[in-house]
């Protein structure tokens, strides 16, 4: 079994779904000929060609718009923003059309759409293209939102979304495109959607986290582990539908939860989550929910990023004070 990057992993996940099943067509701004800005589509439009990996002006809301249309008519398009905080343009597409398109026709017509997006930081990009906006997204009815952090998973993920009769967001996180390799099934395989994964078993406190920040949770649990404290680590990776029960079982057991995200704080991901958690778990509860998020203020540039995103220190931090309420 051949061991790939995410990135590697990805471009071997459409690979497969193009030769499967000639619907599917990949769309995005220089996804054919230059293989994408970070050549997760390479290769593709010299073994494909034109007409299914097909280079788009740059246009965020013609992306989306057209890969609607291409839904609508039967095809499985698979389209790619370049960086998340690039999707602004095309958000209207997103929730005031894909989203809403099974209501507006009472659910006599699927619309399978797969909007790939890079998004997070940690590699010091400029403004727009550090952004965490997953919350937005789970937030607007119809979306299906994921976000893996392995390169199984993002394979696996990937296939199921294409599968998938319904919109899906299939987040990217930059920041671990390269950094582990991981062995991957060759061929077709699924990962379900609204399923999480228990990275590690623990008794103590539960971390929940999604895209590049597990491996800053499991850096977390190796560090506490030393000091005799056992963290559970939940890779999310399904934001919406979410595993409540695998979040809601974890914490009670443990009694704890430390929930990370790279998103800003007010009204993140984590609000809910943290919601969640007291409605379905209150009374297991040894001490308040903690959450280690971004700072609510635009991702800053270059350098000044690693001390917005959330970190081992910082999450540690986190543990500390539930461990010790």
């Amino acid at each position: 079994m051949p061991e790939r990057t995410m990135v590697q992993a990805i471009n071997d996940a459409l690979s497969v779904a193009l030769e499967k099943d000639p619907r599917v067509v990949v769309l995005g701004e220089d996804v054919g000929k230059n293989g994408g800005v970070f050549r997760v589509t390479e290769g593709l439009w010299h073994r494909f060609g034109d007409d299914r990996v097909i280079d788009t002006p740059l246009s965020e809301s013609g992306i989306i718009g057209t890969a609607i249309g291409l839904a609508v008519g039967g095809m499985l398009p698979v389209a790619e923003i370049q960086f998340m905080g690039f999707v602004y343009p095309a958000f209207e597409q997103i929730v005031s059309h894909a989203a809403r398109f099974r209501t507006r026709n009472q659910g006599t017509f699927p619309l399978p759409l797969v909007i790939r997006a890079p998004y997070g930081g940690g590699i010091r990009a400029p403004e727009l293209h550090s952004d965490s906006t997953e919350a937005l997204f789970v937030h607007t009815p119809g979306l299906k939102v994921v976000a893996p952090s392995t390169p199984y998973d993002a394979k696996g993920l990937l296939l199921a979304s294409i599968q998938d009769p319904d919109p899906v967001i299939f987040l990217e996180p930059m920041k671990i495109y390269r950094t582990h390799r991981q062995e991957v099934p060759e061929g077709w395989y699924e990962v379900p959607i609204g399923k999480a994964r228990k990275v590690r078993e623990g008794e103590d406190v539960t971390i929940l986290a999604w895209g590049a920040m597990v491996p800053v949770a499991e850096k977390t649990a190796d560090a506490w582990e030393k000091d005799g404290v056992s963290c559970e680590v939940i890779d999310l990776r399904s934001l919406y539908p979410i595993d409540e029960d695998a979040i809601i079982e974890s914490v009670k057991k443990t009694g704890r939860a430390v929930i990370v995200h790279e998103a800003p704080r007010t009204a993140g991901l984590g609000a809910e989550l943290t919601a969640l958690i007291n409605e379905r778990a209150f009374l297991w509860l040894e001490a308040p929910v903690a959450r280690v998020t971004g700072y609510d203020v635009p991702v800053p540039y270059f350098a000044l990023e690693d001390a917005f995103r959330p970190d081992v220190r910082r999450v540690s931090e986190a543990v500390r004070q539930v461990i010790t309420f």
